[in-house]
């Protein structure tokens, strides 16, 4: 398993792209959810593939919550989404989220995730192994 220190942030560079420009010249908003998806994936699923662990398995989102603080537009580099745990329960858990860059914050943004077995297609408990991976992003 892969050592990871206490309450850090994982970090999801993200390329802004041109379909997510709306009329006004700025990222659309329901793209910004595009942008947590792809972070959300990347924290749970590729990094660990990649590190060799077991990617989770059977997690739904149960609730979203996003703040627009700045227009974001198009640009060369990529942002950074950053994300981290907090509340983390036996069955859900919550992610943080802010999507900047060295100078500007352009979202915050909450989503809480569900364990679920989808044989069963109920809610599951989540194991030692999730836990202990969240756990090295939990922060208050």
């Amino acid at each position: 398993m892969v050592q990871h220190s206490l309450a850090q942030r994982h970090v999801f560079p993200r390329m802004v792209r041109f379909a997510d420009i709306d009329s006004q010249g700025h990222v659309n908003n329901v793209r910004f959810l595009d942008y947590l998806e792809d972070a959300r994936l990347g924290m749970l699923y590729v990094d660990r593939q990649r590190a060799g662990e077991t990617p989770f398995k059977g997690l739904v989102v149960s609730r979203h919550e996003i703040d627009y603080k700045r227009p974001l537009g198009f640009r060369a580099e990529p942002v950074r989404v950053e994300t981290w745990v907090t509340d983390l329960g036996a069955v859900r858990f919550t992610l943080r989220y802010e999507i900047r860059d060295d100078e500007e914050l352009y979202v915050t943004a909450r989503s809480v995730l569900v364990a679920y077995d989808v044989e069963r297609e109920a809610p599951r408990r989540l194991t030692a192994d999730e836990r202990s991976y969240l756990q090295c992003f939990t922060s208050d």
